[in-house]
């Protein structure tokens, strides 16, 4: 969700969220002796996150693909004149500046004396007409658009719309381009994070990017429509695959003190791809040019992604030693540091964590838990309700400030790149709420003022296009901040146990936003606020319910049950630091990987 951006916290979540703190307390000796964020992680970093960038470009692109221009039906035979109200011209080309209203209709005369009258859906032919005036009383018969549509062309050369004339009865078709594209997100994430933890994240990123470029290619040379939906599928499944995979393989790379900001600044690359679809978009007017032109970004990454290394974690977690100790030495290189850390003093360190809790009763953490262990007291049904209804509104707001900023009128691709733009600082103010406010208290704000925004955009007038956009965009801003600490917030709210359950949970619910959201926007068309009007109740509900959230910030991760309850009483200001127990069972978990997302 996206952005389908929840998409990827699935495997945050199923992989790291709860294998998070496990990392940060056995293994971060890793980062203590190589640096948190030395050279070679910046390398690594970045060259991963770049692939984002075609991510976020991919899940925008159906804005410029599917539009849907001005047109009428067509008729057979050459057209000499074209009469709208009282403006005549020669040409139906240079009729569309005057046609300004879609319930009135075209006037045209052809060669052969024939008047017809062209409507959007359905057209009529004169009888015996006297003169070429619009206003007429006589007689008239009317016949279905067999003879395919007329399109405005002045703007977009072509779209899938005019490609495969998706107007009137087949209108539907093009409006199920965007929800169908984010179904085979909600797939690619499912499949793509479990093989990543059975084969590595390495060869999981060299599949989804090559197949990212290779269906991206292959959508601008399908030949109807439902080629364009199964390729676009496809391309869906292997971009929120890679989204998924990136986000684990940089949290593993990157140390415990720059983590938090180097997973929220995926989604900057992100909001770098919805721009360079703005950017395409005003460049390109073919729908297939414009495709392919798209997925050329993808190249470059194509080209050097077989240099990325595995990542030392999952090295570890399957017991190939010698391979994780080669890359800690590359690493160690890299990073100009002497004596990089042996594996086997880890491994050391492991078997007595792993030894120590062989006397524990506590059994809890090796139990498997379902859904339903959400729901297990009062406490923590509400608790749930709210996140998921959080997850929910942050992929929601999301889509639906970005899909409906080309319909606030004014330049369509200036209003996109500039809600792509907003995205980064909301990304940076949110990393600094989350460390200075807490992360209830950034919330808060940050979804009530997206519901605020939404209620000032139906306030303004249409004529006030800037004052439009600039509110929009403050929507966007927010709803940025809220998607943006949503998945922490998440993992800090749950005990251990459910950890990765939870955030797997909240991410499903996140992506029926993201699919839900075009359909929201698609009711425009039935009241013009209608988008805003869904998006602010449901903003200003999540912000009302968060208040009875606990706060995290400067608690210790919480194991059992509870602890997690006790979490927002005041008497657990102070709590002790977990026991080495816990964190070893914590370590248990993170060993074996492919338990956790089996039942999200």
């Amino acid at each position: 969700g996206g952005p389908g951006k929840c998409l990827r916290w699935d495997s945050v979540l199923s992989r790291t969220a709860a294998s998070a703190p496990a990392m940060a307390r056995n293994f971060e000796l890793l980062f203590d002796s190589l640096g948190h964020f030395g050279r070679y992680q910046a390398w690594v970093y970045l060259a991963a996150a770049f692939q984002s960038i075609s991510c976020g470009i991919h899940y925008l692109a159906s804005v410029f693909l599917a539009v849907t221009p001005k047109f009428v039906c067509g008729v057979l035979g050459n057209v000499s004149s074209v009469l709208i109200y009282n403006s005549s011209v020669s040409r139906i080309e240079d009729a569309w500046t005057l046609w300004t209203s879609t319930q009135s209709y075209m006037l045209v005369r052809l060669e052969n004396g024939e008047v017809w009258e062209l409507n959007q859906c359905s057209r009529s032919r004169r009888v015996d007409p006297l003169d070429f005036t619009y206003e007429y009383s006589g007689n008239k018969t009317d016949f279905a658009c067999t003879d395919g549509f007329i399109y405005d062309r002045t703007k977009w050369q072509s779209t899938i719309v005019t490609e495969w004339d998706l107007v009137c009865q087949q209108e539907w078709l093009a409006k199920l381009t965007q929800p169908t594209f984010m179904l085979g997100v909600l797939f690619g994430a499912v499949i793509f994070g479990d093989i990543a933890d059975r084969t590595g994240r390495r060869h999981v990123m060299w599949f989804t990017s090559t197949g990212q470029f290779l269906f991206g290619v292959a959508v601008a040379f399908t030949f109807d429509y439902y080629s364009f939906v199964i390729v676009r599928f496809l391309l869906a499944m292997v971009s929120s695959g890679y989204l998924v995979v990136v986000f684990v393989y940089v949290t593993e790379y990157v140390g415990i003190k720059y983590r938090t900001w180097a997973s929220m600044h995926i989604h900057a690359f992100f909001a770098v791809g919805i721009m360079v679809v703005a950017l395409v978009g005003y460049l390109a007017d073919t729908w297939w040019v414009y495709q392919i032109c798209l997925s050329l970004t993808t190249l470059p990454f194509v080209l050097c992604c077989w240099m990325l290394p595995e990542t030392p974690f999952w090295l570890l977690t399957e017991g190939r030693y010698d391979e994780a100790q080669k890359v800690i030495n590359i690493m160690a290189r890299w990073n100009k540091v002497s004596t990089p850390c042996k594996i086997s003093e880890l491994c050391s360190l492991q078997g007595d964590l792993v030894s120590s809790t062989t006397g524990d009763n506590d059994h809890s953490s090796m139990k498997k838990h379902n859904i339903l262990d959400l729901f297990r007291n009062w406490h923590i049904a509400r608790r749930t309700i709210t996140v998921w209804l959080v997850w929910f509104t942050g992929s929601l707001g999301y889509y639906v400030f970005s899909l409906s900023s080309v319909n606030l009128g004014g330049n369509e691709y200036l209003n996109l790149f500039l809600i792509g733009a907003v995205e980064i600082p909301a990304y940076v103010i949110a990393c600094i709420g989350m460390d200075r406010l807490g992360r209830r208290n950034t919330l808060i704000p940050s979804l009530i003022l997206s519901a605020v925004t939404c209620a000032l955009l139906m306030l303004i007038p249409q004529d006030f296009r800037t004052l439009n956009i600039i509110v929009n965009m403050a929507g966007k801003f927010a709803i940025g901040v809220a998607f943006g600490l949503i998945y922490l917030y998440t993992a800090e709210l749950y005990p251990t146990i459910v950890r990765s359950l939870a955030v797997g949970s909240g991410s499903m619910t996140c992506r029926v936003g993201s699919i839900v959201a075009p359909f929201c926007v698609y009711l425009s068309s039935v009241w013009m606020f209608m988008p805003q009007i869904i998006v602010g109740i449901v903003a200003f509900m999540s912000g009302l319910l968060t208040l009875m959230l606990p706060e995290t910030l400067g608690k210790p991760l919480t194991n059992t049950w509870a602890e997690a309850i006790k979490l927002g009483a005041s008497s657990s200001t102070e709590k002790p630091p977990p026991t080495q127990s816990c964190r070893a069972s914590e370590k248990i978990e993170m060993l074996s990987p492919e338990r956790h997302g089996i039942s999200e």
